[in-house]
This record gives structure tokens, sequence and C-alpha cells, in this order.
């Protein structure tokens, strides 16, 4: 009875319930009532095609339909970076040599960057505890491909996902205690308020421009960079499954990893199809779930269903069509939940 589907403006309590049950290092989803309406707001003009693409922010939710509660949430901005600066470090590397010594070193360095500005972006994915089983996770998650599989028209070419930082148990975070504490003189909680509150001027204000040596930070801190804190090691496991991966750029505060693929080249584009509702068909199942999709914008559903595409085709249990809001003749998007296993692998 669970269905990701387009956030709806009666959706805000559910939404703020969740935000305030998410913690810290998560800037796109805090429980600020006045961020998360302005939020919700866009998103539902996003659906509803009434503002420009690249100022979209699609907002799904995950609703319990056995109980009309929404369990959580995910989204993806279309473009970074066009309103307001999109900071993150650029992980390089500095040469150093003499002939006449004979020495030649390799030094790792952190450059602070705009590179990713324009991306599309995956973010602000949380399940509430109390679901995270089976493969409610994955539905979650993956929901986001489907959108993007079925209006690649709407995303610019690149795709990123930035990971939430690894933390101590205490919610310290060692890249932050070792770097950015000293030029913002403040508290990691405090300065990740302030960027999700749309105030990062002061990162350009305060952040230095040259290059930083990661050989001077304290070994804890160089041990964390591109790595994500332990409740987000599983979402990154299933964005590299969809064809994302890291290329050397982290979060300017907890050095969290930024994945980053090609739209054209994410699993959804190559591996879902179009097929149509068919009641008459024999409901043969699969030993792995598939997503199923709508292919609306503005009711935009998936659900997981044990059923795949044939021959263009798929059967739907009455359940299934209710949860998708279809019905026999109308068109869905299909993909399995989990990539096939090459044979030459």
């Amino acid at each position: 009875m669970l269905v990701v589907r387009a956030i709806r403006e009666q959706d805000f309590d559910g939404l703020m319930a969740l935000a305030e049950k998410v913690g810290s290092g998560m800037t796109t989803l805090k429980p600020d009532r006045k961020a998360l309406g302005q939020r919700l707001e866009i998103a539902c003009a996003s659906f509803a095609e009434q503002i420009a693409p690249p100022q979209r922010d699609y907002v799904f939710v995950m609703e319990d339909t056995a109980i009309g509660k929404v369990v959580g949430v995910c989204a993806i901005k279309s473009a970074v970076g066009l309103d307001e600066p999109f900071y993150n470090y650029r992980i390089g590397t500095l040469v150093h040599s003499s002939k006449e010594l004979k020495v030649f070193s390799r030094m790792d360095t952190l450059y602070l960057s705009n590179d990713l500005t324009g991306c599309a972006e995956l973010c602000s994915l949380f399940l509430h505890p109390d679901y995270r089983h089976g493969t409610n996770g994955k539905l979650l998650s993956k929901s986001r491909f489907m959108f993007i599989a079925q209006f690649p028209h709407l995303f610019s070419e690149k795709l990123i996902a930035e990971m939430r930082g690894f933390q101590r148990a205490d919610g310290r975070s060692p890249f932050w205690d070792s770097l950015g504490r000293h030029f913002f003189q403040m508290e990691f909680d405090r300065a990740d308020d302030l960027t999700a509150l749309g105030k990062k001027s002061f990162i350009a204000e305060l952040m230095p421009r040259h290059p930083l040596y990661v050989a001077y930070l304290p070994q804890e801190a160089q041990e964390v960079i591109g790595r994500v804190h332990v409740d987000t090691a599983p979402a990154r496991r299933l964005l590299e499954q969809e064809g994302m991966y890291f290329e050397g750029y982290v979060d300017i505060f907890d050095a969290g990893p930024v994945l980053q693929a090609r739209v054209s080249e994410l699993r959804a584009l190559r591996d879902s199809d179009l097929a149509i509702v068919d009641t008459g068909l024999t409901l043969e199942r699969e030993d792995h779930p598939a997503l199923v999709a709508t292919t609306r914008m503005q009711d935009f559903r998936v659900i997981t269903s044990e059923t795949h595409p044939h021959r263009s085709r798929i059967a739907l249990t009455v359940e299934q069509q209710q949860l998708l809001a279809c019905r026999t003749g109308d068109a869905v998007r299909a993909m399995p939940l989990i990539p096939k296993k090459s044979p030459h692998a």
C-alpha cells in the first residue's frame, strides 16, 4: 500500500513531521515552517508547469495509503547555483619536483569550486525509520530516476547528488572541526542552517580561495574526505546502481562525496520501457519486483510490482491501478527495481 507521488499542498504537515526527524547534515530538509512552505509552493508549481524548467523543484512523498500518512520524501532540483552560489571542494593534485635534489612529490589539494553550477540535483531523501525495510528505500530513491526517464528533456546534461558526510557517534564532523570551524567561527549545525536558509554569501566571504593542502589536515579529517555518514551508505549504493559515481567533488562542510552522472547514461533511460496496462494478461510474478510509474507530470506516481512488461503490455492488479490512479489502456513506464547482472560480470 505504498506509493511515491508528486507532493500536494495538503502534505505540508506530513513533510514537516519528517523534517523534524532528519537531524543535522541535510541542508535541503530543515524543519523550518516558512522555508518548507515556500518549497512546497514551488514544488506544486513545478508539477503544474507554471514556472520555467530551470527553476523547478520536484518534491515527491511516499504515502502509506492504508493510513493516509506521509512516510518518506525525496526530490529533484532542476538546476543548482543559478540564483545563489553552489560551492563544493574539488579534489586536485599539485606536483612539486626538483631534478637537482631528485625530489618528486604529489600533494592532494582542495579547491573551492562552482564547477557543478547548473546541474540537476537529487536531494532531500529521507524515509521514516519505521519503514526502513524490504524494498521501501529502493522504491523511494529510485522513483526519481523514473521521473527523469519520462521527462529527460526537462533536465540538464549532468545530474548530481550531495551525500551526507561522515560524523562521529556524538554527531561531530571531523572535517568541519579540523577545517571549516577555523574560518567560520561557528558550530557545524549553525553553518548548515545558514546554508539551508539560502544565506550562502558567507562561504565566499570567509573561505580561502587558494588551494588547501590535504596533508596539512589532521589524519582523522583526511580519512573522512569522500566518506558518507553511516546512515547514508545504503543510499549511496542505490545511486551507484543507477549509474552515478564519485569523481572528486566533496561538500565544503563535512567532505561528503558528490556523486554524478550524465542523464543520458542513467540506467532508467536505458532499461525502462513504456507498456500498456492490460487486465487480460495473466499475472505471472517475477523473482525481483519492478518499478512501475505513470506518465503524467502533475500526478506522477510510482509503485513496485511483482509483474513485468511482456510485449509492451503489463498486468496490474486492481489495487495497483488504484495506487497509480490509472486504468486499463493507460501507458505506464516500467523497469526492474534491481539492475540485471551482466553475463560478463
